[in-house]
């Protein structure tokens, strides 16, 4: 059965935009690459000070299992010099698998979705680029979060929290200027 995967790419040493195209190039051996988002340079979120990262999002439609598509990552990641050598430091190239069809997956080794992909724009936003109508398990489109904030509210619904909280500071100057 053929399943819809999001796959992280990431880099900030060496060429990083060809250790992104080298990657893209080696996961069609794990499927079939169907989408792959432009390249984002980015801040690093974590881990020591380091180089800005490239970020990508591609989109493969394989017959593994996640685990299998996982093991088949990890292998590109080391074929192309990733040193694991502590969290959230640089690396030549990181592979994150970010959903794998609707499945949600909470395994040693393996967390889908990703566990920290909603806090992430730099994963969001290409992610929408490769796979626009993209769902989380639960139904949430990947759209919804990248036009929320971290309190779940799209630029309207920021706006109108603002006007509100403007007319109750005029409301609330107007009683205490009434009753002193």
């Amino acid at each position: 059965m053929t399943v819809r995967a999001a796959i992280g790419l990431g880099s900030n040493l060496g060429d990083r935009a060809q250790y992104l195209d080298e990657a893209v190039r080696a996961l069609a051996g794990l499927g079939t690459v169907v989408a792959v988002s432009r390249y984002h340079e980015t801040a690093p979120v974590g881990g020591p000070p380091q180089e800005d990262y490239l970020n990508a999002v591609a989109v493969v439609d394989t017959d593994l299992s996640a685990r299998e598509l996982l093991e088949g990552m990890l292998a590109i990641e080391q074929e192309h010099g990733r040193k694991r050598r502590e969290r959230w430091g640089p690396r030549t190239l990181d592979l994150d698998l970010v959903l794998f069809g609707s499945e949600e997956i909470d395994e040693p080794g393996l967390t889908v979705p990703h566990p920290r992909m909603k806090d992430r724009r730099f994963v969001l936003v290409p992610l929408l680029e490769a796979w626009p109508d993209a769902r989380l398990p639960d139904g949430t489109t990947v759209e919804s979060l990248v036009h929320s904030d971290r309190y779940g509210m799209n630029p309207a619904q920021r706006v109108a929290v603002v006007v509100l909280t403007g007319l109750l500071a005029v409301l609330l100057w107007w009683a205490l200027d009434t009753v002193l």
